[in-house]
């Protein structure tokens, strides 16, 4: 009776198991179809294929379907799928990233600084989200909030182009020329005949 027993049980795994394997090896297949469809510009048949499958406590699909309604222009519903996604895991800083590009496309730029504010209080050396969250506050014309972000980044990365002629101009429009200066100067080593980086100089002068 006893090994009777044992070979219900073990038969029980192994019947638990193939099922187990079945439905990773679906779920899997899914994902690569996806791929190949979104590889092909076939958004549209892409989000079938895991909507058909949608879990809404699974990470991955909300944050892959996210992705796909991004590239297939339906900003809403990308939202809505980030938003779980970031629902899910809090601190996942992908999942923030991705939300911003659908909100960047409806110009949505109150969320979209808020999103680089939460992706900073998880991640304050995040040199993407200092860097743009500063582009933001420097079109808002608020100077004194951008520079801070833009020496940041500039001293991770003194060698970046884009956050050396952002923080120039900053320091031009704060009335730091000589700073200014130094880093049109630094932008023109980085990129020869650069014409951001000319006109600032010929601002200064």
């Amino acid at each position: 009776m006893e090994t009777l027993k044992r070979i219900q049980l073990v038969i029980f795994i192994w019947i638990f198991s193939l099922s187990v394997y079945s439905q990773t090896t679906s779920y899997q297949a899914n994902f690569y179809k996806s791929y190949e469809y979104e590889h092909n510009s076939k958004f549209t048949l892409a989000i079938s294929v895991l909507s058909n499958m949608y879990n809404p406590n699974d990470y991955f699909i909300n944050i892959r379907l996210g992705w796909l309604n991004y590239l297939a222009k339906n900003y809403a519903e990308s939202i809505r799928f980030y938003s779980k996604a970031i629902a899910l895991k809090p601190y996942a800083i992908e999942a923030r990233f991705g939300y911003i590009k659908p909100l960047s496309a409806i110009e949505k730029w109150d969320i979209v600084k808020q999103q680089y504010l939460e992706i900073l209080k998880i991640d304050p050396q995040n040199t993407l989200a200092n860097y743009w969250l500063g582009v933001i506050y420097y079109n808002r014309k608020s100077f004194t909030n951008a520079v801070k972000l833009f020496e940041k980044v500039v001293n991770l990365y003194p060698l970046d182009y884009d956050s050396v002629i952002m923080l120039g101009w900053t320091k031009l429009q704060l009335g730091n020329l000589p700073e200014a200066k130094l880093l049109f100067l630094h932008a023109l080593t980085l990129r020869p005949d650069d014409s951001s980086a000319l006109s600032g100089l010929k601002a200064i002068k």
